[in-house]
């Protein structure tokens, strides 16, 4: 079978390796689609993963072909999407259901080969079965989305507060999606990047402003008729937007850290101070919650993908042949295309 492997740091390959065999209790999936997250591009070009060669990905979707031992025959021929964390289930957070902070987890795509590959065998667990209205893209968008949502869901969002978001890209657009579904009021979007604000417009969202730090607060107060931010979503990563994001809040306002860091995150002491003067308060959010009872994120994520309640594929921007993902992670890489997110697309026979 085809698989996309990084074999070191900004070297990846389309290689031929063995189809695997599914172990007890897990299938083998074909998979369908697979997207780029933001974070494959350090990971591919920076980082690297925590072996080579590493087959990435962690957003995919796909068909169960082939079932492993003691497994229920009723997921033979299932389409699903699948939740990229392998837990451990011994540790604390694993018996109180709080996977994402498994002290010894592996993970799809970065610890563990993932989705850019033509098969994967999968554990049980890890699958979400999707309805037949929503397409294998739509499946593969599932993990961004519920990360989006779990940022509106620590929130603590109420209806009728203002949103604010900074970073425009595919996770932003999400959590504006939903912070909507939650009942916010006013939203605005903020990026440096001219592309993302002109693609975020297209969709809607008419008060995405570009990233200055100088005119931030007379816009935010223009678009939400004088007053400033309840919630701000920080969803890059970036110092810059984090002191912003402490600025943009209102008095009692929430700040949340979604966007992964490439660099230490530092606050000016200017900004410190605001934010003891206004009693503000960060709170950090990390992935999101699976099968924990009573709140599973992504079935709440699958079901408003079913109802058309969620809108996701409009953000994807590019769909290639997994013979031609190595060069789409290069342009994209090396901006000669604008990407909110791209995406590969097997179309395999049945």
């Amino acid at each position: 079978m085809k698989a996309i492997e990084l074999k070191s740091i900004g070297k990846l390959e389309l290689v031929e390796k063995e189809k695997p065999r599914p172990k007890k209790d897990e299938v083998l999936v074909k998979i369908k689609a697979c997207g780029i997250c933001g974070s494959d591009l350090p990971r591919v070009y920076q980082n690297g993963t925590y072996h080579f060669p590493t087959v990435i990905g962690h957003e995919f979707a796909g068909k169960v072909v082939e079932l492993g031992e003691n497994v229920d025959q009723k997921l033979l021929n299932q389409r699903v999407a699948v939740f990229p964390i392998l837990p451990c289930f011994h540790c604390r957070s694993c018996l109180s259901g709080d996977y994402a902070q498994c002290d010894n987890y592996r993970y799809f795509g970065s610890r563990n080969d993932g989705g850019f590959e033509e098969y994967l065998a999968v554990p049980v667990f890890n699958l979400v079965p999707l309805t037949d209205n929503i397409s294998y893209e739509e499946g593969a968008m599932i993990e961004p989305a519920t990360v989006a949502q779990h940022a509106i869901q620590k929130s603590g969002l109420k209806l009728g507060d203002n949103v604010v978001v900074y970073g425009a890209g595919p996770i932003g657009i999400m959590v504006a999606r939903w912070a909507k579904l939650a009942g916010a009021n006013h939203i605005a979007l903020f990026d440096i990047d001219n592309d993302a604000i002109n693609f975020a417009q297209k969709l809607g969202f008419t008060n995405t402003f570009f990233n200055d730090g100088q005119n931030n607060l007379e816009n935010i107060q223009q678009a939400f008729g004088g007053e400033l931010a309840d919630i701000v979503v920080e969803a890059t990563g970036n110092t810059h937007s984090f002191n912003n994001c402490v600025q943009s809040i209102t008095k009692f306002g929430t700040v949340v850290l979604l966007g992964n860091p490439h660099s230490d995150m530092t606050l000016k002491r200017a900004t410190y101070d605001q934010l003891m003067r206004k009693e503000g308060k960060i709170i950090s959010v990390y992935n999101d919650v699976y099968k924990r009872y009573p709140t599973d994120e992504w079935s709440t994520t699958r079901n408003a993908l079913d109802s058309k309640e969620l809108k996701v594929h409009d953000l994807i921007t590019q769909r290639v042949a997994i013979d031609e993902v190595t060069d789409l992670f290069e342009h994209i890489h090396n901006k000669k295309i604008f990407s909110c997110k791209s995406m590969m697309v097997i179309k395999h026979k049945g």
